[in-house]
């Protein structure tokens, strides 16, 4: 805990300054971000580029993304559709976070905006790839009519009348009236196109209708548009009439572009007044090539005035930082000091603490043995002797369980349990596997001379002495046996010894539990091997060796 605080404190020190900033920032950006959507054209499009500049000093990618997206619009809107397209690639590149709804809107708009750029430069190939590309992350109804009424225009323009037709079907089912009247007006157009027999009157003086009544000034222009190209090869007294109604709403609703289509129409309609709007459809067309020009520069000197004072405020940021990293160092090198202090004392707290139970569960293991080798299988020995004994010595039985408590009392003590017994191991040898012959159980031993275990220390000579016991005991309570045999053997310093029975054995693997494992521990305890032989078809074998030194 004191560490995480520790961290805390450092963290502050470091980044203090830098939270304060990113909060400033990230409140600049979203004032930049709202007043730019409620203005519109060349103001919008500075105000979005001053927010995408403060989304990047916080380091949000999607804050980033949609202020990119927003100005690709703007390009597209004002005629810069190369510019329009290029942004709008460079906002995607910040949109990563596909899961995010609003990301994923916002990369619809992107490639729907794609889509009409390139549709404008007559690129309909791509177009038709980016609003497929949109209708991937549509999410709303009016997002996903909008964009299958786009994908549907392009598809016309390439003679795909049959999957434009599929998409303007699709694009019906909306509940949005205006959204319906222009898929139903597109619908068809398409159909007409593809089919000079088919009637589509109904569905465009319905389609116009509506964008009457909800008063749609762009939508009525593609109504007219549309009626007007319908009648020109079959009333063109109606066509003109219908390229007029256009010329009048586009000029109402100031849409240069929808002026220009309207007097295309009218000056090959009317060849009388042909010279009149002919010098109207110039001087409009040089207008707007003027603005579009105009747009272009202008969105290129925005982005340098706003690159220049993002310069300059880094600049003056990269000072202060500088200043603070110098105010805070000193502070900052006591503190990694003291962290580093705490983990070292924390580490060697945590050895120490594991050394100490490590040297306690030892000792309750040597205890453990000590009490299962002196106590139980010293017990278990007196009753052997008792049981093979047909004349029962009570005084010699007693001073044996007067030794086995002596010896329980010296564990409790911690004192040593080596024999006092002025025996050599031969004979205590040869005395413990003696004390478990009786009528049903024969033993034999080979090989225990006196001089087999010279040069044998005392820890050895105690840790073979209760293996054997072990061995024994193991015997008694579980083989069934009624011939033992250990045969001792010593060979270049390494002590051999041979175990078999003629008990049931051990059948498929064996386990080492209780005696057997305490067997396997005191083995390796003198660096000794132990081999269970456990194919023979009757009995036990077992080898054991281990070094003299």
């Amino acid at each position: 805990m004191k560490n995480y605080f520790l961290f805390i404190l450092l963290n502050l020190l470091f980044s203090c300054n830098k939270e304060t900033s990113n909060i400033q920032n990230d409140d600049i950006a979203i004032s930049y971000y709202k007043k730019a959507k409620s203005l519109s054209g060349d103001s919008a499009y500075y105000y979005y580029n001053l927010a995408k500049n403060a989304y990047l000093d916080i380091k949000d990618s999607s804050g980033v993304g949609r202020s990119l997206v927003n100005m690709a619009i703007i390009q597209q809107e004002n005629g810069d559709y190369y510019g329009s397209i290029e942004t709008s690639l460079e906002g995607n590149r910040y949109l990563k976070n596909v899961n995010d709804t609003i990301v994923r809107a916002t990369l619809g708009s992107s490639y729907n905006n794609m889509g009409i750029s390139s549709s404008y430069l007559y690129d309909f190939d791509n177009a038709i790839k980016f609003y497929t590309e949109a209708l991937k992350y549509a999410k709303t109804p009016a997002d996903v009519t909008l964009y299958h009424n786009n994908l549907g225009d392009a598809l016309v323009s390439l003679n795909e009348y049959k999957a434009a037709e599929h998409n303007f079907i699709i694009a019906l089912k909306t509940t949005d009236k205006l959204s319906y009247a222009r898929a139903l007006n597109n619908l068809a157009r398409a159909r007409f196109t593809d089919n000079s027999q088919y009637n589509p009157l109904p569905e465009l003086y319905k389609a116009l209708q509506i964008r009457e009544e909800n008063k749609d000034l762009p939508g009525q222009n593609s109504s007219y548009a549309t009626l007007s190209n319908y009648f020109l090869d079959k009333d063109k007294e109606k066509a003109l009439e219908y390229a007029k109604k256009m010329l009048a709403v586009a000029t109402q609703s100031q849409s240069e572009e929808d002026q220009l289509q309207a007097l295309q129409k009218i000056i090959n309609l009317d060849s009388k007044n042909y010279l009149k709007y002919f010098k109207q459809f110039q001087i409009l067309n040089d207008s707007l090539q003027i603005s579009k020009t105009k747009s272009k520069n202008q969105f290129a000197i925005v982005r340098y005035e706003v690159k220049q004072q993002n310069d300059r405020y880094q600049k003056l940021v990269e000072d202060n930082r500088f200043d603070r990293i110098k105010r805070n160092f000193a502070i900052s090198i006591l503190i990694i000091i003291l962290i580093v202090g705490i983990f070292w004392y924390r580490k060697r707290k945590i050895r120490l603490q594991q050394e100490k139970e490590l040297e306690i569960k030892n000792t309750q293991l040597k205890l453990s043995k000590k009490v299962h080798d002196v106590v139980a299988n010293g017990i278990y020995q007196v009753m052997t002797k008792i049981e093979n004994q047909e004349h029962f010595d009570k005084v010699k039985a007693l001073d044996e369980l007067e030794f086995v408590y002596e010896k329980s009392r010296d564990i409790s003590y911690e004192k040593s349990d080596d024999s006092t017994e002025d025996k050599n191991f031969s004979e205590k040898i040869s005395e413990l596997i003696g004390s478990f012959k009786n009528e049903s159980v024969n033993t034999y031993i080979a090989g225990n001379e006196k001089s087999l275990w010279e040069n044998i220390s005392k820890n050895t000579e105690g840790e073979v002495y209760q293996i054997i016991r072990e061995l024994l005991v193991n015997m008694r309570k579980h083989s069934g046996a009624s011939i033992v045999s250990f045969r001792f053997e010593k060979k270049e310093d390494v002590i051999s010894i041979s175990y078999s029975d003629n008990g049931i054995g051990i059948s498929g693997d064996v386990l080492y539990k209780n005696g057997l494992s305490s067997t396997v521990s005191r083995i390796e305890s003198i660096h000794g091997a132990i081999i269970f032989d456990t194919k023979t078809e009757k009995g036990l074998k077992i080898n054991i060796s281990f070094p003299v030194s």
